[in-house]
């Protein structure tokens, strides 16, 4: 089994669980799990973990993210992106000031109202099984971060925004807001995500591409380790003596690691056997260490 991320360059037309199939069938390998929903006709950084960095899916949905959108003014449709219905179309009059107030306006913490075609859930349903439906639902405001904004380009009606932000930002329903704001309404024309944490569109693969690596047996080259979302931790090394401590999950202590400086050794630490192989995320408590988040491979949890 394969254990580590992999960074998706997602295509349009595939949804993010579609890529995720696509890549169990690639791969032969079921414990996968993509790392924040991307829309069936964004493109772009979609990392997907495998094996048991299945664990970090949580974490790096958290992390911030950067896209490349196009913003249309003067439409408005029912989905807030351009393959929805159009609900109004209004001339474009704003001035290029007016346009660069609206957007740096939205820098910082807002609420923001989730879209009815989202995936967010109601009342124990999906609010785009609902939007389907023709219904329209109270559903509550979230509370997200725009960190930046940046006008690339500016060819009305079309804006390219560069944006960074938090996690469960909506793109198209900030778009949509924006042109709220300027009174002429605005959708989404296009979508690209660009980077997401550490990961950056520039060293993205296509599935096809995977598929390459795969059948050169050279997948090493495009899986990112577990160990180094955790670079900046300090490294401690376990005596063999007390490996089977360490695949139980129990507490160590200075003792059990191999000649190592443990002065060093404070907060987090990743922790290896005495061969380099990673096992998981300690934690220093008073004199002891404590496990964090064990990253054993699925071979040992059978022993």
């Amino acid at each position: 089994m394969i254990n580590g991320i992999i960074n998706v360059n997602k295509e349009s037309g595939y949804t993010s669980f579609d890529v995720v199939a696509k890549l169990r069938g690639i791969l032969k390998q079921r414990k996968m799990g993509h790392t924040g929903t991307l829309d069936p006709d964004a493109t772009g950084v979609l990392p997907v973990c495998l094996g048991s960095a299945t664990k970090l899916c949580e974490s790096m949905t958290d992390k911030e993210k950067e896209y490349v959108g196009v913003m249309r003014l003067g439409v408005t449709t029912d989905t807030q992106d351009m393959t929805g219905q159009i609900t109004s179309e209004k001339e474009v009059n704003c001035t290029e000031e007016e346009i660069r107030e609206a957007v740096n306006s939205f820098i910082g913490e807002y609420d923001q109202l989730p879209p009815m075609y989202s995936a967010v859930w109601v009342n124990g349903q999906r609010l785009y099984d609902l939007a389907r439906k023709g219904k329209v639902v109270d559903r509550p405001t979230r509370r997200v971060c725009i960190n930046n904004i940046a006008i690339e380009k500016l060819n009305l009606p079309l804006i390219t925004l560069r944006i960074t932000c938090s996690k469960g930002t909506y793109i198209r329903t900030l778009m949509n807001d924006i042109g709220e704001k300027l009174g002429c309404g605005a959708s989404m024309d296009s979508l690209v995500r660009t980077k997401t944490g550490v990961f950056k569109i520039e060293n993205a693969y296509t599935l096809a591409e995977i598929e390459k690596y795969r059948d050169n047996n050279e997948l090493f080259k495009i899986v990112t380790p577990v160990d180094e979302f955790f670079a900046e931790y300090e490294k401690a090394f376990v005596k063999d003596d007390a490996l089977k401590l360490l695949i139980n999950g129990n507490v160590l202590d200075n003792s059990n690691f191999c000649e190592t400086d443990t002065k060093k050794l404070t907060g987090k630490i990743r922790v290896y056997d005495s061969k380099g192989e990673f096992y998981g995320v300690y934690e220093k408590k008073g004199e002891v260490y404590k496990p964090f988040k064990m990253f054993l491979p699925e071979e040992l949890k059978q022993h």
